[in-house]
């Protein structure tokens, strides 16, 4: 039941935000600005999609190391597996698919292997701020004129986004240090909790600390973060050529402003982003670009189809491929999230490297 509720909400914010982003829309003009689009443009921003989940799992394999040794395919397709969960199942179950999927192939734990993905949102949030602050100190040609109440909001979320990526890798950091410890700390719940309670979440949370083992080390953090910069000018990449089919004069610094207010779009908990993504790049496009309006719904749309869509039918691909029939999708998705342990879970074949 709770379920239920959930997923209505989620589909009520949804159809709500595309009444936002659909307002002012004339929808045949749309459709003429969509087929103007230049197609060509188009199919380069699919590649720089699937340049930038190569660049991702490149990075992934890199924070993986100090738990063991993942093969590139196994990476590749769990990510794309888990990209297509999170566009499909609601609650972002791909951020669990992905690394419980990689961590039975390869025999890793799994919160180990969970604790490198949350250390990757993070290694992104820094990211996109670093980006935008590139923009704001050496690209910005005035965007404060054109909406000071919008840029002062943007710069404030970087400004609060690079604070709280810095204070959880600073976290992290400490964690990753001392497994031992938060074994220990974590058994002190046995003073409110049952032993055998208190003794898995230490031995979880022991787990999660070491799969954060890659923190411990200035050097290997940074290189981490010299992966992200790649990745994300390649998504940068994508939304410029994206933006240029649609003849939007966007220059390539630009996509990094438009990326951080994508951002925020995608944070919207709902499936593939919907709603909230297009309500993202129109807004960026129209307040700061001077877009007509009916030109930037269309290019949001077709931005989004061209990130999701490509990634979804090669995930669904790579999961019939793993012996995954597409009805188990969702049941598998809350395994890994936890929340439904009782039914039967279908085994995963042997390893291939």
């Amino acid at each position: 039941m709770r379920s239920v509720v959930r997923n209505l909400a989620i589909a009520g914010l949804a159809a709500a935000l595309l009444a936002v982003f659909l307002r002012q829309a004339d929808l045949g003009a749309v459709w003429q600005e969509i087929r103007r689009a230049d197609l060509r443009l188009l199919l380069v921003a699919v590649v720089s999609v699937f340049v930038s989940l190569v660049l991702r799992t490149l990075r992934w394999q890199y924070l993986l190391a100090p738990i063991g040794r993942a093969g590139f395919g196994n990476a590749f397709r769990m990510t794309l597996v888990g990209f297509a969960a999170t566009y499909l199942v609601p609650a972002r179950a791909g951020e669990f698919l992905r690394p419980y999927l990689l961590a039975r192939r390869e025999g890793f734990s799994v919160t180990a292997t969970f604790a490198t993905v949350v250390l990757e949102r993070v290694l992104d949030l820094l990211t996109v701020v670093l980006l935008l602050a590139a923009f704001v100190l050496w690209f910005d040609p005035g965007m404060a004129e054109r909406n000071r109440a919008v840029y002062d909001a943007v710069r404030l979320g970087g400004l609060l986004g690079a604070a709280t990526a810095v204070v959880l890798l600073a976290v992290m950091a400490v964690l990753a240090g001392r497994p031992d410890a938060v074994r220990r700390a974590a058994l002190g719940l046995e003073r409110v909790l049952p032993a055998r309670a208190a003794q898995l979440i230490a031995r979880l949370a022991g787990l999660f600390a070491e799969g954060l083992a890659i923190a411990r080390d200035p050097m290997r953090l940074v290189a981490s973060l010299a992966w992200s910069i790649p990745l994300w000018l390649s998504i940068a990449f994508g939304i410029w050529t994206t933006s240029l089919a649609f003849r939007i004069a966007l220059p390539f610094p630009g996509a990094f402003l438009m990326t951080a207010m994508l951002v925020v779009g995608v944070a919207v908990p709902t499936p593939a982003a919907v709603g909230g993504f297009h309500e993202a790049y129109r807004i960026a496009a129209t307040t700061f670009y001077a877009v007509p309006n009916d030109r930037a719904v269309g290019a949001a749309i077709v931005l989004h189809a061209v990130s999701v869509v490509p990634v979804t039918v090669a995930g669904l691909m790579c999961f019939i491929q793993e012996g995954f029939k597409l009805r188990n999708l969702g049941r598998l998705a809350s395994t890994a999230q936890g929340e439904d342990t009782s039914g039967e879970v279908p085994v995963l074949r042997t390893s291939r490297r």
